[in-house]
C-alpha cells in the first residue's frame, strides 16, 4: 500500500511538530516535509509532489490564500 504524502505548512513550529506527531499514529501517512511560510510551501510541493498540503492561512511573507491559489495553478494533483 502506498502511504498517502503530506506536507505541513504553518509558521508556528509548535503546531507542526504536534500535527506530525498526530498524523504518525496512521501507518498510510507520511509527513515528506514541514514549511513555515507559504513561499517555502510552493517550493516544497515542487520537489515533494504531496498528496495533501496542510497550510495555515496567517503567515509571513506569503499567505495560506496566495500559496494555495498558486499550488492549485501549477500543482493540481496536490490537494490543500
Amino acid at each position: 500500500m502506498e502511504k498517502i504524502k503530506v506536507i505541513i505548512v504553518d509558521d508556528h513550529a509548535i503546531l507542526r511538530e504536534g500535527l506530525r506527531a498526530l498524523l504518525s499514529y496512521f501507518e498510510d501517512i507520511e509527513v515528506v516535509g514541514e514549511a513555515a511560510d507559504g513561499q517555502e510551501a510552493i517550493e516544497l510541493v515542487e520537489t515533494k509532489r504531496p498528496d495533501i498540503v496542510l497550510m495555515d492561512i496567517i503567515m509571513p511573507k506569503m499567505n495560506g490564500f496566495e500559496a494555495t491559489r498558486q499550488i492549485h495553478v501549477k500543482f493540481p494533483t496536490s490537494r490543500v
